[in-house]
């Protein structure tokens, strides 16, 4: 069907994903070619006459695959291993030649989790009335690119942003800035959201 097969992960973990095909009981591998790959370009695990073929490629050590299910197994997931995996498999019947039995793409989603924000505040000016702060909130180390919000005694307020990423299969930090006007004691609030999660720290300023 047209419904894309969408499959997540986080960091570090192991992935099984499916394979269009199941070889019966009745049948040997050795009939089959099987190849899983990425981007349709890149050949993750390939298997032919029954036996691996070394892909000499960094999928090498960190995959494996079930040879009657033919599930790709991945373990230790990294951001990189995002993207579209196709399993393709072909049957050799002795008159024929080989049919390819099936041919189908799924999507694998690599998340990492943010480090609870981090909020700091300075004082930059002070009057007798209010102190002017500069409160900074920073999280690190996430993907994908998250979403910073925040709020100043319950009213949502919105930082002044900025994200970096090596890459764009890089883990991203951000941080945001603020100036407020702290009149009493006040409660500034900062969030990170990411796909699945959110993390929020407060903080109480004080005049």
């Amino acid at each position: 069907g047209l419904e894309k097969k969408v499959f997540k992960s986080k960091v570090g973990e192991k992935v099984s994903l499916p394979c269009c095909h199941e070889i019966p009981s009745s049948e040997n591998l050795q009939n089959y070619r099987v190849y899983w790959q990425k981007n349709t370009t890149e050949v993750v695990l390939a298997y032919a006459e029954g036996k691996r073929i070394s892909t000499r490629n960094r999928y090498d050590n960190k995959t494996e695959m079930n040879t009657s299910s033919l599930t790709l197994l991945i373990s230790a997931v990294e951001i990189l291993d995002t993207g579209p995996y196709q399993c393709v498999v072909q049957h050799r019947r002795p008159s024929q030649n080989q049919v390819v039995v099936c041919d189908e793409t799924l999507t694998l989603y690599v998340t990492a989790d943010f480090s609870k924000p981090n909020v700091t505040a300075e004082v930059s000016a002070k009057t007798c009335e209010s102190t002017e702060m500069v409160v900074r909130c920073s999280s690190y180390g996430g993907f994908p690119k998250p979403r910073i919000f925040g709020a100043f005694n319950n009213e949502s307020v919105v930082w002044n942003a900025s994200w970096m990423s090596e890459s764009s299969f890089s883990p991203y930090n951000v941080i945001g800035e603020l100036r407020l006007n702290v009149t009493k004691e006040d409660i500034i609030t900062c969030s990170i959201e990411y796909p699945g999660l959110a993390k929020s720290t407060s903080l109480l300023l004080s005049k």
